[in-house]
Order: C-alpha cells, then structure tokens, then sequence
C-alpha cells in the first residue's frame, strides 16, 4: 500500500511581504495561511525570510517536519494566542519541580556532575529572574518558595504568543523552566543548555552504552530545541 497522502508542491515562487502586523509569505502572490485558515502574520522579518526559506526548500512533496519554523509560527497564532494564560500557566508549573532542583543521591561523580552545572544556573535565576528555587536529593517533591514561582509565572506570561510558542518547546523538552529561561537569556548555547539538560542521561549512557533507539529519539528532540532556540532568536531581530 501506498504511504499517507502528502501535499504536493504547488507554487513557483515565495516571497516576504509586509502584512498588517507584520510580515507573512506569498507563494505565487497568494499569502500563506496558517491550519485553522488564519493569515501566516509574523512579527519580525527575520522570522518570515526563514519560514519563506524552508517553503523554499520543499522539493516535489510538502514535508512538514522539515518546516520547524513554520509549524511553530501557526502554532503560535492557531492555539498558543488563543489560550495564552493557559500555556503560560502549564509551563511555569514546571517551576515547582524543575529539573535543576532534583538531584542524585549517588554516585559521587554524578552528584558532583549535576551541582557544577545546575547550580550557577539556580544562582544566575536569583540574581537575573529574582527567583530562588531550592535544590533537593531524590525524587520526593519539594515545596518552593511561593514568591519565587510568582516571579517565574509573571515573566513567563509576560511573552507574546510568538515568545511563548518557542518558550514552551524549550521548557518541555528540556523539563526545565530555568533552562528554558536561559536559553532565551543567552547565558549559555542552545547547544551547550541542552547538553546541561541531559546530564543524568549522559551519565548512565557512560556507564551502561547507548540503545540505538532511543539516541535516535533523543537526536530528534535536541534537534526540536535547537530549533525552538532559532525560531526564539529570530523573534529578536528586526533586519
């Protein structure tokens, strides 16, 4: 049997054209619009010459995966503008057990790995975000402290639904919200955040080798970051 039916391509040209709120993408002339039918607006032009880039670069067949950009710009108009206080909500919840605050009990290399990387990151969220969250061994859940996630879900609603559709990516795939914080902070690289997010993993695949399938799995998610990390970026520029 044949596989899932694909759109196929069906214009000449893309191109970027100013919009009423911003910038969208014209294939032939018409202007691209998202699922729900709604008008592809983005707010920077550094955004819309990307995604007009990957519409650019689909061959015979329309492949979505390969158009990270674009999925997050409608994810952001199609959902993320529509229930705003609710993704912001769903992501800040991440606060109360964030990833950096759960540490191993044992070994000794493991512990010592996770404190020199999550701690400067705890300290930078104090002094940066003015949020203090409390580190913990094991995996019983710790009350933080209440003002500290209250400062962590005001900024976290104070994004637009373009910040906070590539916010949310970043939170969830790295299962933490200061990370996620960072990441849009530029303390560290997409790259080098994401490898502080896998400390546990890289520490098991030392000692017990790699399953082939589940790197696979995990080379798609630092891919997912990576990209919500560059749809974030270009939400900064205006060229």
């Amino acid at each position: 049997m044949s596989g899932a039916w694909q759109p196929k391509r069906f214009w000449e040209k893309s191109e970027v054209v100013p919009a009423e709120g911003g910038y969208t993408v014209a294939l032939d002339g018409r202007p691209v619009r998202t699922p729900a039918k709604a008008a592809l607006v983005m707010p920077t032009r550094a955004l819309a010459e990307a995604v007009a880039r990957e519409w650019d670069a689909q061959d015979d067949l329309i492949k979505p995966q390969t158009m990270p950009l674009t999925r997050s710009a409608n994810s952001a108009i199609d959902k993320v503008a529509k229930q705003h206080d609710e993704v912001a909500a769903l992501l800040a919840a991440y606060g109360e057990t964030d990833l950096l605050c759960y540490r191993a009990e044992q070994p000794v290399d493991l512990v010592a790995r996770q404190a020199a990387a999550w701690d400067p990151l705890l300290d930078w969220a104090a002094d940066r975000l003015e949020a203090r969250l409390r580190p913990t061994s094991g995996i019983v859940p710790m009350p933080q402290d209440p003002d500290a996630l209250a400062q962590l879900a005001a900024q976290t609603r104070a994004f637009d639904p373009f910040a906070l559709a590539g916010f949310h990516d970043l939170v969830a795939l790295s299962g933490s919200l200061i990370l996620g914080f960072a990441t849009v902070h530029r303390v560290e690289s997409p790259e080098t955040i994401w490898q502080i997010s896998r400390i546990d993993e890289s520490w098991q695949q030392a000692q017990w080798g790699e399953d082939e399938e589940a790197a696979a799995h995990t080379a798609l998610k630092k891919q997912a970051f990576l990209d919500a990390a560059r749809f974030f970026s270009l939400l900064e520029r205006d060229d």
